[in-house]
């Protein structure tokens, strides 16, 4: 349906505009939906357990301890739970040293100088202070705002301020005792994602070569916007690294896959190295097509190559046999680098320099070590060497 006056729009034509839009629209509904469910399946864990540790905080402090508004018992177990796992013990202590500055300054305050909108400025003015000169950080040092202001305001009474100290310790240890029972999918996600890393820099490899072979400035270009995002990919993969190696650092009950998830951990340089290599490398392939210049026959082939040996170390994660074919795609790989001829033009030559640095690069996932690496891309006679 082409243009129309709004103005002059038949029944028809109203018509025809609603069955165009009414599909796009429920498929975009649909999608949201979608998210928006998978969004709340993957903080399902997050919230029952800040949920659970809450209401553990608040009957303890309340029926066990017997205060009678342990309010910051369950405030204190969300807080610190809403932290990333590798942080928690951090965050626990400093929770509880803000309480405790905030409590402390606020009864020298109302014991002094009675309560009022001065004092309340001047506390927690005083109170935030003493926690930057403590070596706070943000969150010790709010939170030491904040109790000050508590116990000024709702609680004048000195004597209240201890229990509440007493609270905020119980809620963080009640948070320090539910981390440590951690989901399983902290185990699992950072070999999923690495997976996913190293699929993404096969494909972007086949596209790359695929646009070389014919000249496809689209495909190409393509190639290079999917590499240059593909950083944000790793910045996933090393946060999920690191929240599996402190989940396994602190939970008794997954100590026992420590050492699978710090082998997904020490992927994450060499990886680096290789996404930032083929970066380079798609780049100049992009150049050459973007400037009509003539690259070797040979290196489509090379790029199909290499993507496939990425690949298959993106199958070792889940099946190790791979890990040997992997390999020996990559050592022979980087045995043609050195017996092919020096190409002629910029281009050609940055890309063959940034090939055999890419398979030094892959071949450290597979476990070989860098110098073992550099031997499998011997030196070519000609003195172009990997980076």
């Amino acid at each position: 349906m082409g243009p129309v006056d709004p103005v002059r729009l038949t029944l028809d034509q109203l018509r025809e505009l609603r069955d165009d839009i009414a599909p796009q629209a429920a498929r975009r509904s649909r999608a949201s939906i979608h998210r928006r469910i998978e969004r709340w399946r993957s903080r399902a864990f997050f919230i029952a357990q800040c949920a659970l540790a809450a209401g553990v905080a608040w009957a303890i402090a309340r029926y066990v301890v017997g205060h009678k508004q342990p309010f910051f018992a369950p405030v204190a177990a969300m807080v610190c739970l809403g932290f990333s796992f590798g942080q928690r013990l951090r965050r626990v202590a400093e929770v509880m040293v803000g309480v405790a500055v905030g409590v402390g300054v606020g009864d020298l305050f109302v014991k002094a100088f009675g309560t009022g909108i001065t004092q309340l400025i001047f506390v927690i003015a005083l109170a935030m202070s003493v926690a930057v000169l403590l070596g706070a950080g943000n969150l010790m040092t709010t939170q030491a705002g904040v109790q000050a202001a508590i116990v000024t305001t709702l609680l004048p009474n000195p004597g209240a301020g201890f229990s509440r100290w007493q609270d905020a310790a119980l809620g963080g240890l009640v948070a320090l005792a539910a981390a440590t029972i951690a989901p399983a999918a902290a185990i699992r996600r950072p070999r999923q994602q690495a997976a996913g890393v190293l699929n993404e820099l096969a494909e972007i490899l086949v596209e790359t070569a695929d646009g070389l072979r014919e000249r496809d400035e689209e495909a190409v270009t393509d190639a290079l916007r999917r590499a240059r995002a593909s950083e944000s990919r790793l910045d996933d993969l090393r946060s999920a690294a690191e929240e599996g190696v402190a989940v396994v650092r602190l939970s008794p009950f997954r100590r026992r896959h420590r050492g699978r998830v710090q082998e997904i951990a020490d992927l994450v340089v060499p990886l680096d190295r290789a996404i930032r290599n083929t970066r380079v490398l798609v780049r100049r392939c992009a150049v050459s097509v973007w400037r009509d210049e003539r690259m070797p026959d040979e290196f489509p082939m090379l790029l199909e190559r290499l993507a496939d040996g990425t690949r298959l170390i993106g199958e070792s994660l889940f099946e190790p046999a791979a890990d040997v074919a992997a390999h020996r795609v990559l050592g022979e790989l980087g045995r043609r680098t050195a017996e092919m001829p020096l190409p002629i033009g910029l281009s050609a030559v940055v890309v063959l320099g940034q090939l055999r640095s890419t398979i030094i690069d892959l071949l450290e996932l597979t476990g070989t070590s860098y110098d073992d690496a550099r031997k499998l891309v011997p030196l070519r006679l000609d003195g172009l060497d990997e980076t």
